[in-house]
């Protein structure tokens, strides 16, 4: 070794194990809005409500049933319903082979999960969308278990709240799934009929078939910030009618201002707000939801 090469300095080793040095894939998440860069584990302690901006991504709906419901006394209600295929519909893959995919990729059976249990001790049946499952596509078996839902609710004398993050109906199923429109409004009748209260939760997307029927019948309609709610897509309602649509146009805080909605609530405070509200609608002391 010559004098020359004593005083350099040791050369970086860029092989051998720099590889199991690397930062670990998912810790980090990057904020759509704000672009913020997040950790994981502190985005997940916030209910996937981003700490900067307060942007709400989406989650699925075992984590909004986590963030709604006490943890003890929860039965699911219509777990064993599985969709069919009776049309043997076909566009550039088989049915079948989408429902297939759809579990894999989300471990649920159906785009709808239904628990009975209770917001704050107050005895509840929710509801809620896995967007994640065909895009919260309304077919037979979410109409189904709705309708259970339902059922059970009026049998067991508790309110129904139902979480929608919805594309609309499951073009799969056709007729099948238009039918379950009229399904689930005339099940609320019967919740009405009952004397029993429905509180609507609309999320982000909440489109199609689902916001033309029950979605608006809730006795209280409550939408998280900035959620995409509304039948058509604005491309389509700007391509149609020919015009401009105003700022922020089916938003939640649109629709609010027009009345459409009641109130948009923070998804951090939507569990002490149902809280509320059902203790009212089933007259128990506000005071025990807030002891709970």
């Amino acid at each position: 070794m010559s004098w020359f090469e004593k005083i350099l300095p040791p050369r970086i080793n860029r092989s051998g194990d720099s590889a199991s040095k690397r930062v670990p894939e998912g810790l980090w998440v990057k904020c759509p809005s704000c672009e913020s860069v997040l950790y994981k584990e502190d985005l997940q302690a916030t209910l996937n409500v981003c700490p900067k901006c307060s942007h709400h991504m989406r989650i699925g709906a075992r984590a909004r049933i986590d963030a709604l419901l006490d943890p003890e006394g929860r039965v699911e209600i219509g777990a064993q319903t599985r969709p069919m295929d009776p049309l043997k519909f076909k566009d550039s893959r088989k049915y079948p082979e989408r429902l297939a995919e759809a579990v894999k990729q989300t471990g649920e059976t159906e785009a709808m999960v239904v628990v009975s249990g209770t917001v704050l001790s107050v005895p509840t049946v929710l509801a809620c969308f896995e967007f994640a499952f065909m895009g919260g596509s309304m077919g037979s078996v979410v109409g189904e278990r709705f309708a259970r839902g339902v059922q059970a609710s009026i049998e067991r004398r508790m309110p129904f709240v139902c979480v929608s993050s919805s594309g609309g109906a499951r073009m799969q199923e056709s007729l099948f799934s238009l039918m379950q429109m009229a399904k689930t409004t005339a099940m609320l009748h019967q919740l009405s009929e009952a004397g029993l209260p429905f509180i609507s939760v609309l999320t982000d997307p909440t489109m199609g078939g689902v916001s033309a029927s029950f979605a608006f019948m809730g006795d209280v309609v409550l939408a998280e910030p900035n959620a995409l709610i509304g039948f058509a897509g604005p491309r389509v309602i700007e391509q149609t009618v020919r015009e401009k649509l105003p700022e922020g146009f089916q938003r939640a805080e649109f629709l609010l201002g027009k009345g459409a909605i009641d109130r948009v609530v923070d998804r951090r405070e939507m569990r002490a707000e149902l809280a509320h509200l059902l203790a009212l609608f089933t007259r128990q002391p506000i005071e025990v939801v807030k002891a709970a």
